[in-house]
């Protein structure tokens, strides 16, 4: 089945309900910081640009699942990931910054199409704004 919205991925079960859980949820965060903070500190050239950006991407997955447990939800794919925030937070802008930057990323983790340097650092650019307004969420 191929998922459309959030209900889908229930049906689908590729978004379970589950116990919320703090610890494991605050476990991600942690995790995520220290990959951003790593990340933070390589300095973006077209060498590097499109793993940078697969770094970041990582992050925003695990910040977005720390959420999702909270609320007591466990997303087995990144397409419910998105969905997460599309039907379940109410937030359309941050879906669509997430599904692009999750097509960039699967066409280069999955096909070998790397980007050329400006796509990337623009991609970059989003991928921090993505997180920063991640942390914000309440």
């Amino acid at each position: 089945m191929k998922e459309t919205c959030w209900d889908d991925c229930i049906i689908s079960k590729n978004s379970v309900k589950v116990s919320s859980d703090v610890a494991k949820s605050r476990s991600l965060v942690e995790t995520a910081k220290g990959r951003i903070d790593y990340t933070n500190e390589a300095e973006i050239k077209e060498s590097n640009a499109n793993y940078i950006l697969e770094d970041y991407y990582t992050s925003i997955l695990e910040i977005v699942h720390a959420n999702a447990l909270l609320s007591g939800y466990k997303i087995n794919n990144h397409i419910c990931t998105g969905f997460y925030l599309r039907d379940i937070l109410k937030r359309d802008d941050l879906f669509r910054i997430f599904d692009d930057l999750r097509f960039k990323r699967n066409s280069l983790t999955y096909y070998g199409k790397k980007m050329d340097f400006e796509t990337a650092k623009i991609a970059i650019i989003n991928a921090k704004s993505l997180i920063k307004k991640l942390f914000e969420l309440k």
